[in-house]
């Protein structure tokens, strides 16, 4: 997984560094010749760097393509601080002081390397061509020698990248495991935890990652400037990661919940897992797992059922007129209070909530804890005792004909029941 990561994040560099790697070069073009480069140039007055070094292989070409014999290269003095090399009498390139500025030598030193340098790449073009080789053949030879020489330059690159990736990925990872460990210990705030654990894991990454750029030849200023990591494209791209990553940022910190807490949020009822800078992690109570945004939290209306400890629910029981209201109440309260789960403070309590046509309603209310666990087993423990107490001093819940609407009967069909519902 660290290795596909690494790979991932060096495909990730090479791709969106290409512009500010190609505008870092821009500043010096190589001169080639049959593919290979004998020196660089910078830019001149008349031209860029890509074009003076063009305009030097062309030179070259032409003379290699001339059946004449070529002659050892010239220095001459075209000016105090220049030096024009010629070969033939064919001018090939002026040395500027420029030049010899961006190579920390003279332009003397410099032209006497350069005119070397030449003279050995018009004697190995010329041996090349006399071996009867096709221009084909020197074609796809020019494009092998660029592909190793590419290579060459960017395979220890590539390496470093790795190594460097491999090794602040396996810190990163160590650091989060010694920090899990230390935080249990001195912490007893999981969400708090989980806040610092993220920052140094992903601060460890980012440091990694620019030591990585560094690595691969890129300037970080120069990559952020060459993406135009300011411009108004790129700020609409990323807008969704960004949102993403300061909302969780604030929901760490703001905490207007924590881990294991459970929450509603539009469709999704859970206990929270973890909270990432990306997206929170809700375990639903059928077991699936759930993935939100954390913008979408951050920015929707966010039930938490367990920000108190103790959750209020009501039981209405619906009685006939024929009933002792006075005395229904007493024993449903004290009913209430023997079922496990019930919490003794707040105390429960009995309401008149309806008066129908052939029923009254009584509410009974109860406080338990608010997991949502021991709230379903509360409630349910507090069904039987009603209905067991009920039982037992004989009142009986209303039984009248009433319409209600089942899969697979009509509309219409007459039911007879009782009614014992639940809200809370």
């Amino acid at each position: 997984m660290l290795i596909r990561r690494a790979l991932w994040l060096i495909l990730l560099l090479a791709l969106l560094g290409g512009a500010a790697g190609a505008r870092a070069q821009e500043e010096t073009a190589p001169v080639r010749v049959d593919g290979r480069t004998i020196f660089r140039v910078g830019p001149a007055d008349d031209a860029d760097a890509a074009a003076r070094a063009e305009r030097i292989e062309d030179r070259l070409a032409a003379l290699l393509e001339n059946p004449r014999t070529i002659a050892p290269a010239v220095i001459e003095a075209s000016r105090p601080d220049e030096r024009r090399i010629t070969v033939s009498a064919v001018p090939i390139v002026t040395i500027t002081a420029a030049d010899a500025e961006e190579n920390v030598t003279t332009v003397d030193a410099l032209a006497a390397e350069w005119a070397a340098a030449i003279d050995v790449a018009l004697r190995e073009g010329r041996e090349r061509r006399g071996g009867g080789l096709s221009d084909v053949w020197l074609l796809v030879e020019a494009a092998a020698v660029r592909l190793y020489e590419s290579a060459r330059t960017i395979l220890p690159r590539a390496l470093a990248t790795v190594f460097v990736l491999l090794l602040f990925g396996v810190i990163a990872i160590a650091t989060r495991f010694l920090m899990r460990r230390l935080f249990r210990l001195i912490l007893r705030d999981r969400t708090l935890e989980n806040l610092l654990t993220q920052v140094i894991y992903y601060s460890i990454w980012v440091l990694g990652i620019i030591i990585a750029v560094n690595a691969l030849g890129f300037d970080p200023q120069s990559l952020a400037t060459g993406l135009g990591l300011t411009s108004l494209a790129l700020g609409f791209a990323l807008q969704d990661i960004l949102s993403n990553f300061i909302s969780g940022m604030l929901i760490l910190v703001l905490r207007p919940f924590e881990l294991d807490d459970q929450i509603v949020i539009g469709d999704t009822e859970g206990s929270v897992e973890q909270i990432d800078l990306r997206a929170t992690r809700i375990r639903t109570y059928d077991g699936r797992l759930v993935l939100v945004p954390n913008a979408e939290l951050f920015t929707s209306r966010v039930t938490n059922n367990t920000a108190s400890p103790v959750l209020r629910s009501s039981i209405l029981v619906v009685l006939g007129y024929e009933e002792d209201l006075a005395r229904a109440a007493r024993v449903l309260l004290a009913a209430t209070r023997t079922a496990e789960g019930v919490l003794e403070a707040p105390p429960p309590s009995t309401l008149f909530r309806e008066l129908a046509n052939n029923t009254l309603a009584i509410e009974v209310r109860f406080w338990t804890d608010s997991r949502r666990s021991d709230f379903l087993a509360s409630s349910s423990a507090v069904r039987l005792a009603l209905l067991e107490a009920l039982k037992r001093e004989g009142i009986a819940l209303a039984n009248p004909a009433f319409v209600t609407l089942e899969w697979g009967k009509k509309s219409g069909q007459r039911t007879e029941g009782s009614e014992l519902t639940t809200d809370h």
